[in-house]
């Protein structure tokens, strides 16, 4: 078993240390954290509680990482923080473990890039190869898919949901729930339209102009919401646009977009 740690740095006994892990100085590592082979952890880190992380992670100076919920009703009930693989956490980030009411479980893919203080709360769900920009708060219970986009100094209300490929632009405050393969911007955060950037990056033409003409139905033409989704999940041959279809249905806080009015 090959590691470094620097010897100002305090593992406390019961820690599990994977293989090719390095630790630097001024580290602080609580007894019942596991860090998978091959993870990097630079100065000054907080790694506490139940909290398991995986391999090949990178976590940058001065993060706090499994720290108790920010909620006055934690009693102190056994919870977890789950990190995966090949994650990079970037200065000052704070991420804290869940809550009984919430699951226990605060959970991160795989993948992810969370950039300077970046604040992840109790029982949130982040999926795999997001990118959550400078000083973004996201609230607890948040659910976000895969290839999520979160531009920087954006707020985050509890309990929302972001779908795969969605997008939040920056300095923006989300209150609803932004459905799969769309953008979303302001205070309050409205639609914008699809996130066409993030689409490309792995989507073939024919299903990114399926999911044009489904937003245009949606949102652009004014027929009630949920009847227009129930239409479109049982008509549409896109995998894609059932997804989104299926998201809103579900949408329990609703989707901020401007409701237009036929005369």
């Amino acid at each position: 078993m090959i590691q470094k740690i620097h010897p100002t740095s305090i593992i406390e006994e019961g820690a599990v240390i994977g293989d090719n892990v390095t630790i630097g100085p001024f580290c602080y590592i609580t007894k019942k954290v596991t860090i998978g082979n091959g993870t990097t952890i630079a100065s000054h880190v907080l790694i506490e509680g139940d909290t398991k992380i995986g391999e090949n992670n990178q976590i940058f100076a001065h993060s706090a990482i499994g720290t108790i919920p920010q909620d006055l009703k934690y009693k102190g009930e056994e919870v977890q923080l789950i990190i995966g693989n090949g994650n990079i956490i970037r200065e000052f980030a704070q991420i804290n473990s869940g809550t009984e009411d919430g699951g226990s479980i605060t959970r991160i893919g795989d993948n992810n890039l969370l950039m300077g203080y970046v604040h992840i709360a109790h029982d949130v769900q982040i999926g795999n190869k997001c990118i959550i920009a400078n000083g973004t708060a996201i609230a607890g219970h948040v659910e976000m898919g895969d290839f999520v986009v979160v531009g920087g100094l954006s707020a985050i209300h509890q309990f929302s949901k972001l779908g795969d490929y969605a997008m939040l632009a920056g300095v923006s405050a989300l209150a609803q729930d932004i459905p799969p393969f769309c953008m979303a911007e302001g205070n309050r955060a409205m639609l914008r339209g699809l996130n066409l950037t993030g689409l490309r990056r792995g989507i073939d033409r024919d299903e990114i102009n399926a999911l044009k003409s489904a937003y245009r139905e949606l949102f652009e033409k004014g027929q009630p919401l949920q009847e227009c989704a129930q239409q479109l999940f049982e008509e549409s041959d896109s995998v894609f646009v059932k997804q989104l279809s299926e998201f809103i249905k579900n949408s329990k806080r609703g989707i901020p977009f401007t409701r237009k009015i036929n005369v």
